[in-house]
């Protein structure tokens, strides 16, 4: 039998641990959320300044492709752009979470609006996805021919785009997780 001052320090060391934990766990977060940023943002000013004018027949007529040609792409750039936005400024409260790792209720608000900006990411990326899909491809029922095989340089720049944006994407649902984890390790 133990007396009562060995479960003590068996207690407080337990507690010291699942505190160590969860600071690692905020690190993690913090450095996972300015990752996730530098993806969405360079994935927006990827998109954004995607551009290419090919020369058809003669010099004066000319194809122009831009990302503003398609609605798709343009909420792709806004919803990186929101989530970005976003990114940045969660880094103050997962900063406080690295430095009080007893707060709950900003780590509450940060999952629910990590999932949010999941949706308007993934949803972003998903339309996107669906057009380059049909510009690498193109749809012979509809007669639509694939435009990448003409202009290549836009192809491969919203390509990486949106290779970017997946990643984001990745990345905010392992935060989400760890926030989760984070969270219930508390109670």
């Amino acid at each position: 039998m133990k007396s009562g001052q060995d479960e003590i320090v068996e207690t407080s060391k337990g507690i010291q641990k699942r505190g160590l934990m969860s600071r690692r766990i905020a690190i993690l977060e913090f450095i996972l959320r300015i990752i996730a940023f530098f993806n969405t943002i360079s994935s927006a000013i990827l998109m954004a300044t995607t551009n290419e004018t090919l020369p058809f027949f003669t010099q004066f007529i000319r194809f122009h492709a831009e990302y503003k040609d398609l609605p798709a792409l343009t909420f792709f750039v806004v919803a990186n752009a929101v989530v970005s936005g976003y990114l940045i400024l969660s880094l103050p409260f997962a900063f406080v979470h690295i430095v009080k790792n007893k707060i709950e209720n900003s780590r509450i608000i940060l999952i629910v609006l990590d999932v949010a900006m999941v949706g308007l990411l993934a949803s972003g990326a998903s339309s996107a996805a669906a057009i380059v899909y049909l510009a690498h491809n193109g749809n012979n029922n509809t007669n639509w021919f694939a435009v990448c095989q003409q202009f290549n340089s836009f192809c491969e720049r919203i390509s990486g785009s949106l290779i970017g944006s997946f990643i984001a994407v990745a990345l905010l649902i392992l935060l989400i997780s760890l926030s989760a984890i984070a969270l219930s390790r508390r109670r």
